[in-house]
C-alpha cells in the first residue's frame, strides 16, 4: 500500500505545470480572475503590486506605501511636475431625472449654512466639481452622513439632467439608502442576473486541455474559434453581484444607478497637470451626418 501511494504521489507531482506554462496569458487571466473574487483589483493593480505594499481595505486591494524611498520624488512631482493617483475605488452613484425634482429633494440632505449646495450656479452648469457634506433628510446639523463630491452633466437642451455623486466606499450604503428614501426609488428598473463565474475546477480543466501531453493546443469554443478568458469583475466590494444596480421612482421618474467600478477616476496633482492632460487627450473631430 505504501508503494502504491508513493506511485500516485509521483504521478500527481508530474502534472504540476512549469513556470513558463503558468505565465502564459490564457492562464494568467484565469488566475487573476480567481484571485480577485474576494478583493476587487483596480485597473492599475499590476503596476502598484510591483512597487507598493498592498493592503486589503473596503473590499479592494489597494497600494498603501511604496517599497522604495520615493517620498521625495512624490513631493517633487506634486510641487514641480505632475502626480497621478488612482481613486477608482471611490463609489459613484448616478441620478437621472428632471432638474427641478432633483434639486428639490437634494436640498433636504444638505444646507446652505454648511457651504456649497447642489444648486450652486458654477456647479449646476457642469463646468466645475463641487464638494459638500450630506446629512439625513431634514436632520441638519445632526446625523451627518459624510463628505461627497459631485458633478453635473452639462445641459443638452432637455429638462432631464444627470448628476454623478462620488463617495468613500465606507459611506456608500448609508448614502444610497437615504437617496432611495427621499426619491422613493424602491422598485428596481431591471433585475441584474450576472453570468456565472467560472469555477476553479472548470478553469483547471480548461488549462489541462491547453497543456495536456505537453503540447501547445489552442482552446476552442463551440464555434471553433479561439476562446480567450476575459477579465471578469461581477459586482463590486460594496454590492452583492445578484442585487439590482438601478432603481426608479414610479412617481417622479428619478432613476438612481450604481456606477461603481464602471467609471474610473484619477487625480492629477501638480502645476503641470493641465499640460499632461492636453498632451494626452486629443479632441475628436466633430462629424455631422
Amino acid at each position: 500500500k505504501q508503494a502504491e501511494k508513493a506511485v500516485h504521489q509521483k504521478k500527481e507531482q508530474s502534472k504540476t505545470k512549469c513556470r513558463k506554462a503558468r505565465r502564459r496569458h490564457i492562464n494568467l487571466v484565469a488566475e487573476f480572475n480567481r484571485r480577485q473574487r474576494k478583493n476587487i483589483w483596480l485597473e492599475t493593480h499590476i503596476w502598484h503590486a510591483k512597487r507598493f505594499h498592498m493592503v486589503k481595505k473596503w473590499g479592494y486591494c489597494l497600494g498603501n506605501s511604496p517599497t522604495e524611498k520615493s517620498y521625495r520624488a512624490c513631493y517633487r512631482a506634486m510641487t514641480k511636475h505632475c502626480l497621478l493617483q488612482d481613486l477608482s475605488y471611490y463609489c459613484c452613484l448616478e441620478l437621472t431625472g428632471k432638474e427641478n425634482e432633483l434639486l428639490k429633494q437634494l436640498a433636504r440632505i444638505c444646507s446652505i449654512d454648511a457651504g456649497l449646495t447642489f444648486k450652486e450656479a458654477c456647479c449646476l452648469s457642469g463646468r466645475f466639481e463641487g464638494t459638500l457634506n450630506l446629512y439625513r433628510a431634514d436632520r441638519y446639523p445632526e446625523d451627518m452622513l459624510g463628505p461627497v463630491t459631485f458633478i453635473w452633466k452639462p445641459r443638452d437642451g432637455s429638462e432631464n439632467r444627470q448628476l454623478w455623486i462620488w463617495m468613500h466606499p465606507a459611506l456608500k450604503q448609508d448614502i444610497l439608502r437615504e437617496l432611495k428614501a427621499i426619491f422613493q426609488c424602491s422598485e428596481p428598473e431591471e433585475i441584474y442576473i450576472p453570468e456565472p463565474v467560472t469555477t476553479s475546477v472548470q478553469e483547471e480543466k480548461q488549462m489541462d486541455i491547453v497543456l495536456s501531453l505537453g503540447k501547445k493546443r489552442k482552446m476552442e469554443d463551440k464555434e471553433g474559434e479561439k476562446a480567450v478568458p476575459v477579465k471578469k469583475i461581477i459586482g463590486d466590494s460594496t454590492r452583492d453581484p445578484f442585487q439590482s444596480y438601478s432603481w426608479i421612482s414610479q412617481t417622479t421618474g428619478i432613476v438612481i444607478s450604481d456606477r461603481t467600478m464602471e467609471i474610473l477616476r484619477y487625480r492629477l496633482i501638480g502645476p503641470l497637470s493641465h499640460s499632461v492632460l492636453t498632451e494626452t487627450l486629443k479632441a475628436a473631430s466633430l462629424q455631422t451626418v
